[in-house]
């Protein structure tokens, strides 16, 4: 008889747990407290423009393999757009490309390194200096000391550090730079940037997250025997004697199992475990994790103001903008429609409205301001840049923040994340804030899932290699760095 396997929570961490068991011909009930999936990887319905719109923009790396392979294995892959360049965008509004050259890594970047306008050649060395010390080993003195401090160590100018480490790690893992440990600082540019050729490559969805999960994942996992619930929101873990028997939802069903993942955000998780596990030692790290707010700003405008898929902004406040208009919008009806989308406007009127999606990480400094203040300065900034922007009308704006988007990269954060297996044989925990060797992002969530779900393959008798190896790091990355 095929084991019950419940899984409690339906954003990426729980949908990889669901994927690669369904796959190994075990399907699961997973039960999800919203009517949609994703977790923070969702989108939602803008009456307005009759458009599903993602709550922030979610990004993926070339460095990021379980993600690909999560992608692949359920037909997901078509729907992301690689970027060949990144074009970042400096405080004199020069745009500046950044692709990779034809040296091996990690040599392949140094041409795009050398040509971004808005860093002096000194800046541009002492760059190097540091990229080099960071891709040594981590000491527990520095790994004590917030990523700031480790920059003023290693003589990073003042420029570099606002131009440069700012703009990547602030949006790579959403904090300030006070707030960022020095291996996690050092998995961003390693992973990214040293050991393959291919890890920075930059993917973007090309339709809502909603088609992604609700529509297309959802059909390869029913279609599969796994059973999804939503509105069904897990609140208690139920005990027999000392394994988990079930979990209960907020109806008060049972939703009883053999095998148990739970994959909830960690602010949500210690309400829903027996009382033996909120007072276990192993897991009291979980109630110290700090969290970080992604904001994202909507934009739809009478007008285009740029023809590139999306820029990085160099000393301002707003950090990527994504032409949504370019990359890719989506009707209600579900079909891919780059181009203009209509706006309802004064009733019953339409015009035709440009998509513009602005993300600001580790959006801390703009809980004081209003809607209204921070579109103006939205715009503002991009009227400094494109003339277009200036003269054009906005018809629709929503703002929308993610007040815990990401739990916050601090020093000393890792020997506070939980392992999958949890004290309770048959209960996995999984999310990106789970042991993973990954800070708060899609990959991570999904390496906490195929995680979770290999212990209970090995449980069952059926051990598997769920978790997918990285990018094979380059020959000169191992010879100079000792990567």
């Amino acid at each position: 008889m095929s084991p019950r396997i419940v899984i409690a929570g339906g954003g990426l961490a729980g949908l990889a747990a669901a994927v690669a068991l369904t796959d190994r011909g075990f399907p699961c009930t997973l039960l999800e407290s919203r009517p949609r999936l994703g977790g923070r990887a969702s989108s939602f319905h803008d009456p307005t423009t009759n458009t599903d719109i993602d709550n922030c923009q979610h990004v993926t790396l070339g460095c990021c393999t379980n993600f690909r392979h999560f992608c692949e294995r359920v037909g997901l892959q078509d729907f992301f757009r690689r970027e060949p360049a990144l074009f970042f965008v400096g405080p004199g509004g020069k745009i500046n490309p950044f692709a990779a050259g034809w040296l091996p890594a990690p040599l392949h970047l140094t041409g795009a390194f050398a040509r971004l306008s808005y860093l002096s050649w000194s800046d541009k060395l002492s760059l190097a200096r540091g990229l080099k010390a960071l891709a040594g080993p981590v000491s527990p003195a520095d790994e004590s000391q917030p990523f700031s401090a480790w920059l003023t160590k290693h003589h990073q100018t003042p420029t570099t550090i606002e131009r440069f480490w700012f703009v990547v790690l602030v949006s790579a893992l959403s904090e300030s730079l006070e707030r960022i440990s020095v291996s996690h600082a050092r998995k961003v540019f390693v992973d990214a940037f040293l050991a393959h050729r291919d890890g920075w490559y930059v993917d973007i969805p090309s339709v809502p997250l909603e088609e992604l999960y609700g529509g297309l994942l959802t059909e390869w996992l029913t279609s599969r025997g796994t059973t999804i619930r939503l509105q069904s929101a897990a609140s208690q873990v139920e005990m027999s004697g000392d394994h988990v028997s079930g979990i209960r939802l907020g109806s008060d069903e049972v939703i009883v199992g053999d095998e148990f993942v739970v994959a909830l955000p960690f602010f949500r998780v210690m309400s829903i475990l027996p009382s033996m596990l909120q007072t276990h030692p192993d897991l009291q790290g979980i109630e110290r994790l700090e969290s970080a707010p992604i904001s994202s700003i909507h934009l739809w405008l009478d007008r285009p103001i740029m023809d590139l898929p999306h820029v990085v902004l160099v000393d301002r406040v707003s950090q990527w903008v994504f032409n949504r208009t370019v990359v890719g919008a989506s009707t209600n009806a579900g079909e891919a429609k780059p181009g203009v989308v209509k706006v309802v406007e004064s009733g019953s009127s339409l015009e035709q409205a440009h998509y513009y999606q602005i993300v600001i990480s580790a959006s801390h400094q703009l809980a004081s301001k209003s809607k209204s203040e921070l579109e103006e300065i939205v715009l503002q900034e991009l009227a400094e840049i494109w003339h277009e922007a200036a003269k054009a009308k906005l018809l629709h704006s929503r703002h929308v923040t993610e007040h815990r988007a990401v739990f916050s990269p601090l020093p000393g954060v890792d020997l506070l994340r939980p392992s999958q297996q949890s004290p309770i044989p048959n209960l996995q925990l999984a999310g990106d804030w789970t042991k993973t060797e990954w800070p708060a992002t899609m990959e991570g969530a999904v390496r906490s899932g195929f995680l979770a779900a290999e212990n209970i393959l090995r449980r069952m008798g059926q051990p598997a290699a769920v978790l997918q190896p990285p990018l094979k790091t380059a020959w000169l990355s191992r010879w100079l760095f000792g990567l």
